[in-house]
């Protein structure tokens, strides 16, 4: 089993940053894929970033050039750096581990209001 702890999510001004951190522990087997989704109320869980093991990175359209995803793989820990964040930003963010298994975050609120 593989445990995921988000933080870093809050309220922020529109054009602001967040910085979003998972830091996983258990069983984590490697290589891994982490990455972030998001979710707002009636729409489907949506890609944010991926990062491999290997640190190659993937990037949702909506958050290219914005977002940086890095990890630290000494500290099993993934960040979500968050740039000029915009009115369409706001929403559950949660963190996700694909090695062995599957898990997910239990997800941390990111909210973009004046």
């Amino acid at each position: 089993q593989v445990q995921l702890v988000e933080s870093g999510g809050g309220l922020v001004q529109p054009g602001g940053s967040l910085r979003l951190s998972c830091a996983a522990s258990g069983s984590i087997f490697r290589p891994n894929t982490m990455g972030w989704y998001r979710q707002t109320p009636g729409k489907q869980r949506e890609l944010v970033a991926t990062i491999t093991s290997g640190s190659a990175t993937n990037y949702g359209d909506s958050v290219k050039g914005r977002f940086t995803i890095s990890r630290d793989n000494a500290k099993n820990t993934v960040y979500l750096q968050m740039n000029n964040l915009k009115p369409e930003d706001p929403a559950v963010y949660y963190c996700r581990c694909i090695g062995r298994g599957d898990y997910w975050g239990q997800g941390t609120q990111v909210t973009v209001s004046s």
